[in-house]
């Protein structure tokens, strides 16, 4: 498979069809007139009705969001009403790839995005020269080495070929979880931007293979092992409990790699987008990640 670089996808980004716009945030303006005013409290007790309107404010509040499918569409599905009791309808708008939901927010038809880690957000303004912000962490997602007949990571044959990530961020992460289980060695200095020319010590000779993340789970009868997104491993199919080897909940990993809400920055002290993150990071979104993922995905809080 042709190694595709951030670099090279993110330029291609530019072809992709612009997203439809969504609306911001609508509020129902004050009148002078008796009849006017009549007509404003009629608007007012509807959208309350629905469960959509700002009891404090009067405003009608529509927060659109950008997410990958799983588990992120997916938590924010279940957030959705609790937002409601506070006036906001949160749209969610699904998206597949790791560029659009970034490009989205930068022209505007988006207003948050829930699908990637700091290192990734930072890479990605880096390249791309945006300067999106990560308002707060959700979520953590462990890497986890899979095989497809292999049953112990100590039976793997000298030579094997290993499927990693080709974004610079997440091939790093599947290296230092080699790195970890003792298969290959890294250059010290390379830390969380390592690559395959960083290994420094290869004696198990491993072949490796770079995919796009989200065919990695696919790949899995073409290779000995793959190393896979925990979001991916789910839309594959796989059980984090039937990995060979999984990063350390309380790692560093796992405060490196949580997956955030991003947003522009002036968009970063929004009422609507705050209040999406407190409830992200409450009780019940908790206990709704814990109960449903059974490891695959971790709250942060």
């Amino acid at each position: 498979m042709k190694n595709i670089s951030l670099k090279r996808i993110a330029a291609s980004a530019v072809s992709v069809a612009v997203l439809t716009s969504f609306a911001g945030c609508a509020s129902n303006s004050e009148n002078t007139t008796a009849a006017s005013s009549a007509a404003g409290q009629s608007q007012d007790t509807e959208a309350q009705t629905e469960g959509q309107t700002d009891a404090g404010t009067g405003e009608n509040v529509t927060l659109v969001v950008g997410a990958n499918i799983t588990p992120h569409s997916e938590i924010l599905e279940f957030a959705k009403p609790i937002l409601a009791e506070q006036g906001i309808t949160l749209e969610i708008v699904q998206l597949e790839d790791s560029i659009t939901p970034n490009t989205g927010v930068i022209e505007g038809s988006l207003d948050a995005n829930y699908f990637q880690h700091v290192p990734y957000l930072e890479q990605f303004n880096l390249e791309n020269g945006s300067d999106l912000v990560s308002v707060g962490a959700i979520h953590y997602e462990p890497f986890g080495i899979y095989a497809a007949e292999l049953t112990d990571l100590a039976d793997l044959p000298d030579g094997a070929t290993v499927a990693v990530p080709n974004n610079v961020t997440n091939e790093a992460r599947a290296l230092l979880l080699l790195e970890q289980e003792g298969l290959i060695e890294l250059d010290e200095s390379a830390g969380i931007t390592a690559t395959i020319a960083d290994i420094t010590d290869n004696s198990h000779n491993l072949q490796f293979i770079e995919l796009a993340p989200e065919q990695l789970a696919s790949s899995l009868p073409d290779v000995d092992i793959a190393i896979i997104n925990g979001n991916y491993a789910i839309e594959g199919g796989l059980d984090v409990n039937d990995a060979l080897a999984v990063e350390a909940n309380d790692g560093l990993a796992a405060q490196t790699y949580g997956n955030i809400i991003a947003t522009s920055p002036e968009n970063a002290d929004n009422p609507a987008v705050i209040a999406l993150v407190e409830v992200l990071q409450g009780p019940e979104v908790s206990a709704y990640i814990a109960e449903t993922y059974d490891g695959a995905v971790v709250p942060l809080f």
